[in-house]
């Protein structure tokens, strides 16, 4: 999927994993975030972890994107619930970003893992970003619920080594020496509500843009992608949230 693609999809989206605000809150109180925590959150899309935690917490953080078009509404959304003086955004690679001297509290990820080639690549980087004494890692990563059959992993547009089973990501977690703290699942509901949003955002899309460059080959990949979830996605995939103390 195109960068483009991505931005259209998730156009009407405040919050962009299958989760509910709610989730998002109680995430920061498993994490202890305070007015003491420094975050940095890597593909952070539209920021809205950051500007809640803030919000509600008071923590402060960077997030990083590669899309102009999230970071602007990042910054929006930012203005809007009055904490811009505690987040700040930066557009760009994510995989680029972190570096040793930046001594995060929490450095997180959710649903990126493309930015390391992978999660544990992906962990690897967030390491990298934490404070010397070590800290929390949180990535959001789907998982089997089962092993789907082979076609699936075509039609979801997958390796099949890309993603594990609950019991076989954390033992990937294990692999690259992190320990699992805690974990937040999302719903069935959750995963249905977050998909059915990007497919109709994209039909809205195409029906105010029909003659766009693009519009062809979006409307293909859309059909294809709500195809594979209903054939395969809603049932084999599930998607967490998993808390790791580097």
């Amino acid at each position: 999927m195109s960068l483009r693609f991505h931005e259209i999809a998730e156009a009407e989206h405040r919050i962009q994993n299958p989760i509910t605000k709610e989730q998002l809150l109680l995430l920061g109180e498993m994490c202890s975030v305070s007015k003491s925590t420094r975050l940095l959150d890597l593909a952070c899309g539209k920021g809205e972890m950051l500007c809640q935690w803030a919000l509600h917490y008071g923590a402060v953080g960077v997030g990083v994107d590669i899309s102009q078009v999230f970071i602007a509404e990042a910054r929006t959304r930012g203005f809007d619930l009055a904490v811009w003086d505690k987040v700040s955004w930066v557009q760009g690679d994510a995989a680029d970003y972190p570096v040793a001297y930046h001594q995060f509290d929490v450095v997180s990820c959710l649903g990126a893992a493309w930015i390391g080639s992978g999660l544990l690549g992906t962990l690897e980087l967030m390491k990298i970003a934490l404070h010397d004494a070590g800290g929390t890692l949180i990535v959001g990563e789907p998982y089997w619920n089962e092993l789907p059959p082979d076609e699936a992993y075509t039609d979801l547009g997958v390796e099949k080594d890309t993603f594990d089973t609950l019991d076989g990501t954390k033992a990937r977690f294990k692999a690259a020496g992190v320990e699992l703290v805690d974990m937040l699942l999302a719903t069935h509901e959750g995963w249905d509500d977050y998909m059915e949003k990007r497919f109709k955002t994209v039909e809205r899309w195409l029906d105010k843009h029909p003659y766009d460059t693009d519009a062809d080959a979006l409307r293909t990949w859309n059909d294809r992608d709500r195809a594979a979830y209903q054939k395969y996605g809603r049932y084999y995939m599930g998607w967490g949230i998993f808390v790791l103390r580097a």
